[in-house]
């Protein structure tokens, strides 16, 4: 499990970034530029700065919304080599002498509709930014409440993400019932830790300590070390789906 999630985790630091970008850039082109800016500029305040989070998330805003036509059709090709390594991680899960030799193009062409529907989710996860960013620099109580709503939001943005790839990215098909406990559960659990992730970017780390000082090598290997334990999650989760899922009787 550790070494397939760890294999997960390249795909995905290939991929995270474009995802984003184009996520970022259909949105932009649906709900306008300045409209963007000003829902997440409240996010961006309320983000701790201790190790540069808020730059970074700024910048990668600005980049996806003047993404051009060009660009980002050059950022499609990166961005579905992530359903190619979930694909493969399931399938190595699953099956592991399976002789499937298009199981690459197989995850990157199931991986699409989540990567449609990302937009969608981005602009949902906008229109509940302010809120919670609001509540949360309030302090106190009401800081408590903007976490359990940003925890709440995640967590429905998640599970039909969660839900698809347990049921299409990954080969065969499970069952309903035991996908939807199971994905919903397991996107509880991702969106918990990426509140996680916000609360260690708060914490005053020398992060390119342990590199000679490069804070840009440490940056990244803390990201690659917090995608590492969210694709634990997720395979842990896929187990779980397809073991609960082969033992259940069928109809």
């Amino acid at each position: 499990m550790a070494l397939r999630a760890a294999a997960v985790t390249f795909y995905g630091g290939i991929a995270v970034v474009p995802i984003a970008l184009l996520a970022i850039w259909v949105t932009g082109r649906v709900a306008g530029a300045a409209r963007v800016r000003r829902l997440t500029g409240h996010t961006l305040d309320a983000l701790p700065s201790d190790i540069g989070a808020p730059r970074a998330l700024a910048a990668l805003i600005e980049a996806g919304l003047h993404l051009t036509p060009w660009l980002a059709l050059a950022s499609l090709l990166p961005a579905t080599l992530y359903g190619e390594g979930l694909r493969r991680a399931f399938v190595s899960l699953r099956e592991p002498d399976s002789p499937d030799t298009a199981v690459g193009w197989k995850g990157r062409l199931l991986w699409l509709p989540a990567l449609a529907a990302a937009p969608a989710l981005l602009l949902a996860m906008f229109l509940a930014l302010p809120v919670t960013s609001s509540y949360w620099v309030r302090g106190g109580w009401y800081a408590v409440l903007a976490v359990i709503l940003s925890f709440l939001a995640c967590w429905l943005l998640l599970t039909p993400v969660v839900i698809w790839v347990y049921r299409y990215v990954a080969p065969g098909r499970p069952s309903w019932l035991v996908t939807v406990l199971i994905g919903s559960f397991t996107a509880a659990n991702l969106s918990g830790f990426l509140h996680g992730f916000v609360l260690f970017c708060s914490l005053p780390l020398d992060l390119g300590a342990p590199f000679g000082g490069f804070d840009q090598i440490g940056g990244m290997v803390a990201i690659g070390l917090w995608l590492y334990l969210l694709h634990m999650i997720l395979l842990a989760g896929y187990a779980a789906t397809w073991s609960l899922s082969a033992a259940r009787p069928r109809p």
